[in-house]
């Protein structure tokens, strides 16, 4: 699987000091819902309330993830969107989205770690995948359907085919994670500022959530690129 990845040298001169996660695992089962995960979910929902729901939300923007990853979304004059659902659960009750399980494991990840990342079903991707920046002018579908053109000097994952996430728009509609799916692909953008070891902790956070339900799935994968 060392060729599944490519990082570009316009992606290493633009983002210096910044990393990207990369997680496989095959064999996955992906049910509307589990028992397991479920309560983990409620765990972590409670875990988060008592940790940060006596906080004010200035208080919260300086969170150290939360700050950088703020900085790089200011350049873009766009918000976090991680911090608005911390918030959202922190200080209103929310929950976090009911999808299925393996974007459920992603989503609860995301939260305890405030590390922006996206999930694809391995088997629509054309390899390898490569890391790079966005001149502005590439467009895709997003999730909902939309087409999106990028903004320029912007971190891109694309396929083959083209472009399956970036920061600032998210993940595209062509490589989404389905019912079906039997083999996955978790990415992970993570700003200058950001360890390497958070990124590697973040990924065997998702990979234990998915063992939850899908305890015969096997790592194919597992790498922190930077």
């Amino acid at each position: 699987m060392e060729s599944l990845f490519k990082v570009t040298k316009a992606w290493k001169l633009t983002f210096p000091g910044a990393h990207a996660g990369v997680l496989v695992m095959k064999d996955v089962l992906n049910p509307a819902s589990h028992a397991g995960l479920e309560r983990r979910k409620k765990a972590l929902l409670e875990e988060i309330r008592s940790r940060y729901g006596g906080l004010d939300r200035s208080q919260l923007k300086t969170l150290p993830h939360l700050q950088l990853y703020d900085a790089y979304y200011k350049r873009f004059k766009k918000t976090f969107h991680i911090q608005l659902q911390l918030e959202s659960i922190a200080f209103n009750g929310k929950s976090i989205p009911s999808v299925s399980a393996l974007v459920e494991a992603m989503f609860m990840a995301e939260i305890k770690d405030m590390l922006l990342t996206s999930g694809h079903d391995l088997d629509v991707l054309q390899l390898p995948i490569r890391l790079d920046v966005t001149k502005g002018d590439e467009t895709y579908t997003l999730m909902r359907g939309q087409p999106q053109q990028v903004k320029p000097a912007d971190m891109i994952i694309l396929d083959g085919t083209g472009i399956i996430s970036n920061i600032i728009y998210g993940p595209d509609q062509r490589t989404q994670i389905q019912p079906g799916t039997r083999n996955v692909l978790y990415t992970t953008y993570a700003p200058a500022g950001i360890r390497e070891q958070a990124v590697m902790e973040h990924l065997q956070n998702i990979r234990e959530y998915v063992r939850l339900f899908a305890p015969d799935a096997h790592t194919e994968m597992l790498q922190v690129f930077g």
